[in-house]
């Protein structure tokens, strides 16, 4: 596996891992329907928007498998978008690999690459949000050094609640 810039070639299987793995990762936490009801083709716009012009500051990296280019993965990161953090702080606001590629390493290499990115843009630390009765995502930010803060936020723009945790990481 290895990691490079997103580009706007990629929106369309970005559109596909962020949908599918939404629909894998997501399942019992919000409702079946919701879950069918994602189509990657409808997510292509978000993504080919975010690709062409990204905010200032802001990265999409993509996993790929070394014997090709198609992304099986990718983070998106850049400076903090929480009122409650300092400007000192950058954020990961999504990581997601397609779950037949979970368990091989691909999502740590993502994390790494945007953690190195932000302390080389000079963020001291680092802010995620993550769902908060999602286990498996828990423990692996738990396992990168990542720890709650004690911040919670419920998301209910989706027309049901989604209960988040606060994660930080120093990056000194």
């Amino acid at each position: 596996m290895r990691i490079r810039p997103a580009t706007i070639a990629d929106a369309a299987v970005l559109a596909d891992v962020h949908v599918r793995t939404w629909q894998a990762t997501y399942r019992g936490f919000v409702p079946d329907g919701y879950l069918r009801s994602l189509d990657p083709v409808r997510w292509r716009p978000f993504w080919q928007d975010r690709l062409r012009r990204p905010e200032e500051g802001t990265a999409t990296l993509a996993l790929v498998p070394d014997a090709g280019d198609r992304p099986v993965g990718f983070v998106s990161f850049g400076p903090s978008r929480d009122d409650a953090a300092d400007v000192a702080a950058g954020e990961i606001f999504a990581i997601y690999v397609l779950p037949e590629h979970w368990g091989t390493g691909g999502g740590r290499m993502l994390m790494a690459a945007a953690l190195t990115a932000l302390a080389d843009a000079g963020f001291g630390r680092a802010t995620l949000w993550v769902l908060d009765g999602n286990a498996r995502a828990r423990r692996f930010y738990e396992a990168g050094g990542w720890r709650p803060d004690g911040l919670t936020k419920r998301d209910e723009s989706r027309g049901f609640p989604l209960d988040e945790v606060r994660y930080v990481l120093d990056l000194r």
